[in-house]
Parts: C-alpha cells; structure tokens; sequence
C-alpha cells in the first residue's frame, strides 16, 4: 500500500479510537449518574411507603375510634337523661 493510504488509515484508527474511548467515558459517567438517582429515588420511595403504612395505620384506627365516640355519646346521652328525669332536691350545707 501506497503512504497515502497509510497517512489517511492511521489518523482515522486513532480517531475512531478516541471517539470509542470518549464514548465508553461519557457512559460511565451517565451510569454513574443514573446509579446515584436511582438510589436517592430508592430512599425517597422508602420513606413514602413507611408514610403510608403510618396512614393506612391510622385510617384503621379511625372507624374504631368513631365507633368508641358513638358510644361514649349514648352514654352522656342516657346520663344526662337519667339526671333529667330524678327530683331536683335542695342538699344543705
């Protein structure tokens, strides 16, 4: 082969070969990126779980508690209806 072909093949090897390096950099540092986002998204997605479960948590306890104040009132009620009903009597001191 003639050194024509030679000048112009050696230049296109090395800069295809800069090009391949320069890529395979720029992935790593993509990867790199990609990596720490997924593990800060990771985290996040963490702690909105254990903030739901502390919700589902309490929106179980909700109906339970309603429950418990329907019949904390039926008793005040019953009370004040019993009071209501007994002779008002005047106590001496």
């Amino acid at each position: 082969m003639s050194d024509t072909i030679w000048a112009a093949i050696i230049p296109s090897v090395l800069a295809l070969l800069g090009v391949i390096i320069t890529n395979m950099m720029g992935n790593r540092k993509i990867e790199t990126k990609l990596e720490t986002g997924m593990a800060v998204m990771e985290e996040k997605v963490d702690n909105l779980k254990e903030e739901v479960r502390k919700h589902n948590s309490f929106a179980e306890r909700i109906p339970v508690m309603e429950e418990q104040i329907k019949v904390a009132n039926h008793r005040i009620a019953d009370l004040e209806q019993a009071q209501k009903s007994k002779p008002v009597t005047n106590y001496k001191l």
